[in-house]
């Protein structure tokens, strides 16, 4: 019996862009000898960047475009300086060509006019960036690979193949949800057209139909692997139909070719809103990196090479405007030594005896200053200023009332909804069952719908888009369902959101807040149950909170949203059922980041412990009436502990030790007692002990799960342990 196959259809646009003559006649004249002056002064740039490479003076790589200038050039001609890009760590020609647009002042003409200061400004900073050097756009800290400057619209190129195009998403989410007239585009290779980020971030934006311009530089080589060793399917433009994205394939070696399907998204943007995938079809001449062809390494043929050069935009576009009249011959002849001399006048401003391949060096005074190694890695909080700081114990008892933690996590989270007019929530259920998994967004989707997201299954692609978001001025609030999912998300966690502001110069907010329930006790086994607090100290752009009672959450989640660095907010599943006292009627304080609090005081021993941990630890101090002393961190990371409280509390027991539930492996503990081995050593009479969980992860068995949390029983032998060590028999009053 032979099956009736019947053919299915798609509804989602597909084309082939050609252009013809008269496309190129309808362009404005100008328009495109601008385009050809930047055709040439992008094939210049990187040629004698190149040169530089070889002589030793440019530090690290350098990933040329040469080749591939025609595509960028072309299509970022239809943009305006409000319109945002970003790239990856093939970005030369797309910074350029966005800063000189941003750049050019109106009736400029290369044939008619001086060279503006400011297109000579671009070409120096550009220069001084690649080249490491303190005047350029982000301090030398990003180089060729990292390259920023929003005020022209590029809000960063990434050397994470993949991981910038969510970032593009969440830029349009931003403008879309302030009703903010942009596009934003993302710019890659085929490479990355393979990654999952990649469908991830197509399918964010083609569900919350954002203004984004996909655009995928088909260079047929990701590196030295083929395009169809990387795909069954190379026409990369089909990525788009199976999510409902509008695709245009066209000639990458034609500047005009990619203007218009440029103009041909940015109609489809604004008819059907977004978002769009082009396929620019081109060739890169040179090898991954570096000055040698793709050939000298046997990856590619010299006949193709060869083939592909003799469509070379630098070559074919003057030859086409030379045909239709717009220029002459001597006009073309006269371009190439002006972009030379911009580019010479830049480097001779940072290149010392320039041009003498023995003498030549950077001046020496350009180099960033290496005391500023860690500025930018975390804000000065001052942001934080205008807010009240207030502690319990300040609040008089007849202002107070009792609340369950868990119903103060969502009312908390309710109040700055309605403080930040750009604050919104994403993630996984949120905008569901009363509240999300945990009730932490009840009520809050029927107050603001719009600004409760509730997104597929792709913590990578949200988490990115909050990045993005928040680079574009929101406040994203990501929930991540369980800690052990951040792993997903890793590369955007701490590749991205850790490390954004500190290698782009560190002049800029990144008011990013992560909220993640640990379950650890519950059941759920090893995929479910990590505290990430560990994970996330490797990485020192993150500030992480873990409030142990209702009145530091309203207090801490009051500063982490306010803030402008990236905030963990832990959340101890142990502790929502607990109540405590929480103010009647005035939460608008915060409890400060860095600053710990004393749950109990004592004399013999001192424990430093957070989370669910502490009122347990309160708990085997009392029952056993020995005298100890407990501190509850609240803030985690290594940077932000609260060395004063814990230093006094040291010399003053001259005892130390850390406790923690999670297992050893992903826990903090280890770099707490490493830095209060180096900072109180001289106080110390007793080895420091570090009570945690075992070496596995927590699984499902009810008995093995309480068998790899630290247990209330490991505390109190701890401490008797210690005690005896130190000949205290009984408790000292």
């Amino acid at each position: 019996m032979t099956a009736n196959l019947e053919p299915l259809k798609t509804e989602t646009p597909w084309w082939r862009l050609t252009v013809t003559d008269e496309d190129v006649r309808a362009v404005a004249p100008e328009k495109l000898l601008i385009i050809l002056e930047q055709l040439f002064l992008i094939r210049r740039f990187e040629e004698k960047l190149l040169e530089l490479s070889i002589a030793g003076i440019l530090h690290g790589p350098a990933h040329s475009s040469i080749g591939q200038e025609g595509a960028s050039v072309g299509a970022i001609s239809a943009l305006r300086s409000t319109d945002k890009i970003n790239g990856t760590h093939r970005m030369h020609h797309q910074f350029l060509a966005k800063l000189l647009n941003h750049a050019t002042p109106a009736g400029y003409s290369p044939l008619s006019a001086g060279i503006p200061d400011a297109i000579q400004e671009v070409v120096y900073r550009t220069y001084a960036e690649i080249l490491g050097l303190s005047p350029g756009y982000c301090g030398g800290r990003g180089g060729s690979m990292h390259l920023r400057n929003p005020e022209a619209g590029v809000y960063g190129s990434n050397a994470i193949v993949g991981g910038n195009m969510s970032h593009a998403v969440g830029y349009a989410f931003a403008d879309k949800m302030r009703g903010v007239d942009a596009v934003s585009v993302a710019f890659f290779g085929d490479g990355a057209v393979q990654s999952g980020a990649t469908y991830e971030a197509m399918n964010l934006a083609a569900l919350y139909s954002t203004p984004t311009v996909f655009f995928v530089e088909n260079n047929l080589y990701a590196v030295s692997t083929h395009v169809s060793e990387q795909t069954r399917e190379t026409r990369l433009s089909a990525r788009g139909l199976s999510l409902g994205v509008p695709a245009i394939e066209f000639d990458g070696m034609n500047p005009i070719a990619a203007r218009l399907a440029m103009q041909e998204a940015l109609k489809l943007i604004k008819r059907d809103r977004g978002p769009v995938l082009l396929e620019a079809q081109l060739y890169r001449y040179r090898h991954q990196s570096g000055p040698l062809r793709g050939s000298a390494f046997g990856y590619r043929d010299k006949n193709e090479e060869e083939a592909w050069i003799a469509r070379d935009a630098v070559q074919e576009f003057p030859s086409l405007l030379e045909r239709l009249g717009v220029v002459s011959s001597s006009d073309i002849t006269a371009l190439w030594p002006r972009v030379d001399g911009i580019l010479d006048h830049a480097l001779a401003r940072l290149v010392e005896h320039y041009g003498n391949e023995k003498k030549q060096r950077i001046y020496p005074a350009l180099w960033p200053d290496p005391a500023e190694v860690d500025r930018g890695i975390r804000g000065d909080l001052s942001e934080l200023d205008p807010y009240e700081i207030r502690e319990l114990e300040d609040v008089p008892r007849d202002d107070l009332k009792e609340a369950q933690f868990i119903e103060v996590i969502s009312d908390a989270m309710l109040r700055n909804m309605n403080r930040f007019d750009d604050l919104f929530i994403l993630g996984e259920d949120v905008h569901r069952l009363k509240g999300g998994t945990a009730g932490a967004t009840r009520n809050i989707g029927s107050r603001f719908p719009d600004r409760l997201v509730g997104t597929p299954i792709c913590e990578n692609g949200f988490t990115g888009l909050a990045l993005g978001a928040a680079l574009n001025g929101l406040r994203p609030v990501v929930e991540i369902m369980y800690p052990d999912f951040s792993l997903v998300a890793a590369d955007q966690l701490f590749n991205q959101i850790s490390k954004v502001r500190h290698m782009f110069g560190g002049s800029f907010p990144v008011p990013v807040v992560v909220r993640s329930r640990v379950s650890a006790g519950t059941g759920y086994g090893s995929q479910h149950s990590m505290d990430a607090s560990g994970l996330f100290a490797m990485y020192p752009g993150w500030r992480i909170v873990a409030p142990s009672r209702p009145y530091d959450y309203i207090g801490l989640l009051n500063a982490a949203v306010a803030c402008n660095d990236p905030v963990l907010v832990v959340e101890y599943n142990d502790l929502f059922k607990q109540r405590g006292l929480v103010p009647k009627t005035d939460w608008n304080y915060i409890v400060p980041f860095g600053k710990a609090r004393l749950a109990r005081a004592g004399l013999d021993c001192t424990i430093v412990t957070y989370g669910s941990m502490v009122d347990r630890c309160c708990r085997v101090v009392e029952a056993s009436g020995m005298n100890v002393e407990v501190i509850d961190l609240r803030t985690l990371d290594p940077l932000g502990l609260d060395w004063d409280l814990i230093g006094s509390s040291v010399k003053k027991t001259n005892c130390l030790m850390v406790v923690e539930q999670t297992a050893r492996g992903t826990s903090i503990g280890s770099r707490i007692v490493s830095d209060a081995q180096l900072r109180l050593f001289d106080w110390l009479d007793h080895e420091i002990v570090h009570v945690t969980g075992s070496n596995a992860a927590p699984v499902v068995s009810e008995v093995l799960e309480r068998a790899a949390l630290a247990s209330d029983e490991q505390v109190g032998d701890a401490l008797r342990a210690i005690l005896k060590d130190r000949g205290i028999a009984a408790p000292r009053h």
